[in-house]
C-alpha cells in the first residue's frame, strides 16, 4: 500500500476499534482523569514534502512524506521550548475537537485548513504535566500552502520534517530524564538539529509504529533532554 492509504487504514482502524499501539500510549491515556482534564486537540498532518526529499531512504514510506511540526516559544508556561504537534486547548466556540485541532495549526503555522483533509480523530490520550487530555487528530495535506512562525510568542519555529528521517535509525534515541522513582524513559527523534521527545515522541512513535513503518533501532543509545 501507499502511505496515503497507511494513513487511511489506519483512521479506519480508529473507527472500527480495532487499533492496538503500545505500551507507552496505553500509558498516556491512563494518565490523566477524563473527569478533570481540559480537553485539547493536535493536528497530525501528512502531506507530500515541497522542497527536499529525505536524506535517507525507508522502504516504508516515499522520500518525499513529511510531518508538519513546531518549536514552542522558550517563554511558555507549559512545555517550553520543546518540539510539538500543532494544536492546544478546545474553545468553547470550537464545535469539535477537529474545529479545534485545524484552528490552532492555523493559529500557529498560518496554514490554510481548507487544504486539509482530515482522515480521522486516534483516541484521546493525556498530558499529565498540563493536565490535558489530548485528541490526536490525523489529517493529510491535499493543497499545502506556506507555513511560519505566526506568533514568537507562542512558536519559535515551524518546520516540515521528511517522515523517512524520522524512520532513519540513526535519528532514533531514546530519551532519559531523572524522577524521584527513578528515571523515565520515552521514545524520541534528533532531527532538523531538535529532540522530539515526551509526549510528542510518545504519540509520534506509536502512530509509526501501528502503520508498520518503523526501522528496527537501537533503544540502548540514550539522550538527556534539556528541560
Amino acid at each position: 500500500m501507499s502511505a496515503r492509504a497507511d494513513l487511511d487504514a489506519l483512521a479506519a482502524a480508529v473507527t472500527a476499534g480495532t487499533t492496538g499501539f503500545n505500551a507507552n500510549i496505553d500509558m498516556l491515556r491512563r494518565s490523566v482523569d477524563p473527569a478533570t482534564a481540559r480537553p485539547a486537540a493536535v493536528l497530525i498532518l501528512f502531506g507530500v514534502l515541497d522542497d527536499r526529499p529525505a536524506d535517507f531512504s525507508a522502504d516504508a514510506v516515499p522520500d518525499d512524506l513529511d510531518v508538519l511540526l513546531i518549536e514552542r516559544a522558550a517563554t511558555l508556561n507549559d512545555h517550553p521550548g520543546q518540539v510539538a504537534f500543532p494544536g492546544g486547548s478546545v474553545d468553547a466556540a470550537d464545535a469539535t475537537v477537529v474545529d479545534a485541532a485545524l484552528r490552532e495549526a492555523r493559529e500557529e503555522t498560518g496554514l490554510d485548513p481548507a487544504g486539509v483533509r482530515v482522515l480521522g480523530a486516534l483516541p484521546p490520550v493525556g498530558l499529565p504535566v498540563s493536565n490535558f487530555l489530548v485528541t490526536p487528530v490525523l489529517g493529510w495535506w491535499d493543497k499545502p500552502t506556506p507555513v511560519d512562525v505566526v506568533d514568537y510568542g507562542e512558536s519559535a519555529s515551524v518546520f516540515r520534517v521528511p517522515v523517512a528521517d524520522l524512520l532513519n535509525p540513526q535519528n532514533r534515541r531514546t530519551a532519559v530524564f531523572p524522577r524521584r522513582k527513578g528515571a523515565h524513559r520515552t521514545p524520541a527523534f534528533l532531527v532538523n538539529g531538535v529532540l522530539v521527545w515526551g509526549f510528542t515522541g510518545i504519540l509520534l512513535a506509536g502512530i509509526l509504529d501501528e502503520l508498520g513503518w518503523t526501522q528496527p533501532w537501537d533503544e540502548s543509545r540514550e539522550i538527556v533532554p534539556d528541560l
